[in-house]
């Protein structure tokens, strides 16, 4: 045997074993990985041109999107708690139902919104729903796949989520072209008919009684805002996810005002994250199957993100022919942090809620997730555009320290709760 067919051979078995990885391997799992395509293929189209469609079709300035849509995300994290406690007890399949359909509702809603008071309304409700939906799914998995599983169906989720959120972008692409009220329109209602589908897969969703988990009952526990380590760890895990607002907000104009690259290379940044966060997301998970092994992921994904600050701060006032490599590498390594943040807070937020607190936990967790999506783009852009090199350098300097408090703190939440779940088990055998 040849050294040729040798490795084309390895090959052969490397991508079967990817693929098998990759694939969904029961009707359960492929109706969770049908969720995640359908929400994302919607949010993909109106992510992309819903500024657009705010301005051209309602009407508004830019100041008002943006602050109405800034004003609705604060609204939306409101009530991640109170909804996560309620699905834990009653279960996160109907309130995720209710969420995907009241969101099919209200993107139809957004055609006959006429001003600005209609628009806050109506985003503020969207918020509220859509903030909710990642936790509430998040708490379903567990209760529909065993502890061992959690990671793996949650990484193929992201996976497949970004894929369907590329796909959604293409599609927008379209009604960007044509520029029309009724093709925007078609854009909205396009989104609301995903969510609907959303929906109707949802209602599908039901755990196996034999790794269905069991609902908080009894006394009113103390609630996990009070759970300051977990508290901790949820912060940590949204700023080590300011890879995102770096990718889309601080990366874009860093090209175009502080390098020579062309400005078409920022698409083609998109195109690597998507491809590799598919290709890589299930194989980074491999690692987060405890707590412990889920900080280590997260301390990666900081020390990662700082080595990319790093490339991106070498750029400045390059010419495209030193630009381009540097930013291409740093791009690559911006999404090995990106899938080992993103497998490492599957980890935590799976693993140290304790047990029938999934819900409550997975809201307050969002709430991490929330405090980037509000104040990242902000922040990023200060930094980064604003201050130049330094500013990268400062972005370094929080990932890095971020990422080590991360293994720490788990540690520490860890144990609280198992000492936690001691004194429950005292408690009930007295």
């Amino acid at each position: 045997m040849t050294g040729e067919s040798v490795r084309t051979g390895r090959i052969g078995r490397a991508g079967r074993a990817w693929l098998a990885e990759m694939a969904p391997d029961s009707a359960l799992a492929r109706r969770f990985a049908a969720l995640a395509m359908a929400q994302s293929l919607g949010f993909g189209v109106f992510l992309t041109s819903g500024a657009i469609f705010f301005t051209r079709t309602i009407g508004l300035t830019s100041t008002q999107v943006g602050a109405g849509l800034s004003a609705a995300g604060v609204f939306g994290l409101v009530f991640t708690v109170p909804i996560g406690r309620a699905a834990d007890r009653l279960g996160a399949r109907i309130p995720l139902l209710l969420s995907y359909a009241a969101l099919a509702v209200l993107f139809c809603v957004y055609c006959v919104v006429r001003n600005f008071e209609g628009f806050i309304i109506v985003a503020s409700l969207i918020s509220v729903a859509e903030t909710n939906s990642n936790p509430l799914r998040m708490t379903l998995t567990r209760a529909c796949f065993p502890k061992s599983e959690h990671v793996r169906i949650g990484s193929q989720m992201r996976g497949l989520f970004n894929v369907g959120f590329m796909l959604g972008a293409v599609i927008a692409g379209g009604a960007l072209a044509v520029g029309t009220r009724a093709a925007f329109e078609a854009v909205v209602l396009f989104t609301a008919a995903t969510q609907l589908l959303c929906a109707l897969i949802t209602w599908r969703l039901r755990a196996p009684k034999h790794v269905r988990t069991q609902h908080a009952a009894g006394a009113k526990p103390r609630s996990g805002l009070r759970d300051l380590r977990f508290v901790g760890v949820s912060l940590l895990s949204g700023i080590l996810e300011l890879y995102q607002p770096i990718l889309t907000v601080g990366l874009p104009l860093w090209i175009v005002l502080r390098t020579h690259a062309p400005a078409s290379l920022n698409a083609l940044l998109l195109v690597v994250d998507t491809a590799l966060v598919f290709i890589l997301q299930v194989a980074a998970g491999r690692g987060a199957q405890t707590p412990s092994g889920a900080a280590r992921l997260l301390r990666r994904s900081g020390v990662l993100l700082a080595v990319c600050c790093l490339v991106f701060a070498a750029t400045e006032h390059q010419h495209s022919a030193i630009a381009v490599p540097l930013l291409l590498v740093g791009g690559v390594i911006l999404v090995l942090g990106e899938i080992s943040q993103a497998a490492g807070s599957f980890g935590v937020s799976f693993h140290l809620p304790p047990p029938g607190r999934q819900g409550e936990y997975q809201g307050v967790f969002a709430l991490g997730r929330g405090l980037q999506q509000t104040a990242g783009p902000y922040l990023v852009t200060a930094l980064a555009v604003g201050l130049g090199r330094v500013g990268w350098l400062i972005l370094a300097a929080i990932f890095l320290a971020v990422g080590f408090a991360c293994v720490p703190l788990t540690a520490s939440a860890e144990r609280a709760t198992s000492m936690l779940l001691e004194g429950q088990s005292a408690g009930a055998s007295v």
